[in-house]
């Protein structure tokens, strides 16, 4: 559950404002995860988005690493992330600050226009050498539940989580990728094996899914034995989460990995 603003720590709201004169308004973002906070900010300035993790007692925890992540590639992804404006942290808080975009998020149903928007994303995320600064080996997600995860490993950039909520799409069409808490390195064609779940929801069968990643040569081109075993492993994990967390989307998306896994094995 997301903390209310004025969780945050006096000071750090008075560092705040120091960067961004006085706030006149406060909008919480209505989705995501990966911080304590997430908002955007109405300034003199304009607008801009901020998002704020609170610090464990004595380290980083989760949510302020996924921050640190996001504020280290952030340079690097010009391209397609909002820009960073700055950092700071204060009172055991970690805050970033990017401009603001005003765009909607994008729709993945069959026949959306919006999937030619995602296939050229995708195919410029793909284009674009991972940067040294990125050190998550996204291979590991899986050692838990696989004997051999090395398919899986590479050097492409992997956003990791291009969701329909993380593209958003402003009125003149340009694309922009948020939330890069997760980005790592590993095999191209495991960022389309994490969008297949995402395809599912929005209502494409397996099949129609399978065939819309095909058009991507990190896809076409692999070993179908490898995609099998991500397939299982991507299964298992999600089974094993939503033991722990029964909230509906968690269990959403364990039987959509599931049913995908299945599909593979029956084809």
């Amino acid at each position: 559950m997301r903390s209310d603003w004025t969780d945050l720590p006096e000071q750090l709201r008075a560092e705040i404002e120091a960067r961004t004169g006085p706030i006149t308004g406060i909008d919480p973002a209505p989705t995501g995860n990966h911080a304590d906070i997430a908002s955007t900010l109405h300034t003199p300035g304009g607008r801009i988005f901020v998002k704020a993790a609170r610090k464990l007692p004595d380290k980083d925890g989760p949510e302020v690493m996924s921050l640190r992540r996001e504020a280290t590639v952030n340079p690097h992804v010009g391209e397609f992330a909002p820009r960073l404006l700055w950092t700071t942290e204060d009172g055991g808080w970690l805050a970033l600050a990017f401009e603001h975009v005003d765009g909607r998020h994008a729709d993945f149903t069959p026949g959306s226009p919006d999937l030619e928007i995602l296939a050229k994303t995708v195919q410029a995320l793909q284009a674009t050498p991972c940067p040294d600064v990125v050190r998550m080996l996204v291979e590991r997600r899986w050692q838990s539940v696989a004997d051999d995860v090395s398919p899986m490993a590479g050097d492409a950039l992997l956003h990791t989580d291009l969701n329909d909520n993380n593209l958003l799409i402003t009125p003149d069409g340009r694309a922009y990728v948020v939330d890069w808490a997760f980005t790592g390195r590993g095999a191209a064609w495991v960022e389309l094996g994490l969008l297949i779940p995402w395809l599912l929801k929005a209502g494409h069968s397996t099949a129609e899914a399978e065939h819309w990643v095909a058009q991507f040569p990190a896809w076409s081109t692999a070993a179908p034995a490898h995609i099998d075993l991500f397939s299982r492993a991507f299964a298992e994990k999600w089974r094993q989460h939503a033991e722990r967390d029964a909230a509906d989307w968690v269990t959403l998306h364990a039987s959509l990995t599931r049913g995908w896994a299945e599909h593979r094995r029956c084809g």
